[in-house]
């Protein structure tokens, strides 16, 4: 038995009280899904200012009676410290994810990003403080390493920030180091690398990079990608990075420390493009788009890799779905439940 399995076997004996912000968005609904359907109480947070109420209804779908019977929805802005404290109350575990994500949306909007993402994470911070929360787990960032040449990523090497965004998440990681040090009050930050997989919007001028090829190539649309190519991701599948905050959310830790949450691997652009393509064709979709190469954006990466030894030795962490099984899942999703074909 692994220790995902172990630690999910446990909370199935003895149900926790989970608090999720962000809980209509992307990773917020699919944490969701999978604490309900293993029996547990959550609390749900969300001003729907990215998350969709469609998502949690996809949740309802999925889990039936367990929906209505274990899960409190709050609809209310992390930047107000009293919707905040009040949310905490009674809780064990918060999982922190709500965010204003993109560093191209940072660039256009750096007051927005920063209200969001650190006024509303102290206002998370100070709330679990003071309601004595037991395990704080929080949406950090491969951002956070910047312009660091270093390949692969290890938490305790960073560079400078690239962008407004990369900097809120990095001013996070600060701000929980300060809490734990000033009132011993211990947190774990989750370094995502390019989590994706079911539900994760692909619309918009901000959608991510996985969501929006799927659709484009199923709707014969044009690709665009910035740069040559070449550029290299370590996307992780979302069934990985439910694994990592249920594991840090059961550690209880009494410091600060951040993980890198990704597969340890890199995909390019252009090979992301071709796993695409192939799936589609192995499921009858024989795409027409074209691709298009257009001038990098500034504040992006040339290349992401994480080191995943720090969290496989930390917490136990096996993150075994790999890219090409995940984007076959996500396939899946967006076909049948979007009805793209």
């Amino acid at each position: 038995m692994s220790k995902f399995e172990s630690v999910v076997s446990n909370i199935v004996r003895d149900p926790k009280i989970w608090l999720i912000t962000g809980v209509a968005g992307f990773i917020g609904s699919n944490l969701l899904e999978f604490l309900l359907s293993k029996n547990q109480k959550v609390i749900g947070l969300d001003n729907f200012s990215t998350g969709r109420e469609k998502n949690l209804l996809s949740v309802k779908e999925a889990v039936g009676q367990s929906f209505l019977n274990n899960f409190t929805f709050i609809e209310g802005d992390i930047a107000d410290a009293i919707t905040c404290k009040n949310a905490c109350r009674n809780v064990d575990i918060v999982l922190h994810q709500a965010a204003l994500g993109s560093v191209p949306r940072s660039i256009k909007d750096p007051i927005g990003s920063t209200k969001a993402n650190i006024l509303g994470f102290v206002n998370m911070l100070e709330g679990a403080r003071l309601e004595n929360v037991k395990s704080f787990v929080y949406a950090a960032s491969s951002s956070t390493y910047g312009d660091s040449p270093s390949l692969p990523k290890k938490e305790n090497v960073i560079g400078e920030p690239l962008s407004p965004y990369a900097l809120t998440k990095y001013v996070n990681e600060l701000y929980a180091s300060v809490y734990s040090k000033s009132f011993g009050f211990g947190s774990i930050g989750l370094r995502y690398f390019n989590v994706f997989g079911p539900r994760q919007d692909p619309d918009g001028a901000y959608a991510a990079v996985v969501p929006r090829w799927i659709n484009q190539f199923v709707t014969n649309q044009t690709i665009s990608v910035y740069g040559d190519g070449k550029t290299s991701r370590d996307f992780c599948y979302i069934s990985n990075a439910i694994e990592a905050n249920v594991l840090a959310g059961m550690s209880f830790s009494k410091s600060s420390d951040v993980f890198n949450v990704a597969l340890g691997d890199n995909t390019s652009l252009n090979r992301l493009a071709e796993l695409i393509q192939t799936s589609l064709t192995e499921r009858g979709i024989n795409s027409r788009s074209m691709i298009k190469f257009l001038p990098e954006r500034p504040g992006d990466v040339k290349h992401s890799q994480a080191d995943i030894s720090k969290i496989k030795n930390g917490l136990g962490y096996d993150g075994s779905v790999r890219v090409a099984e995940g984007l076959a899942k996500t396939i899946d999703y967006y076909i049948y439940e979007r009805n793209l074909i």
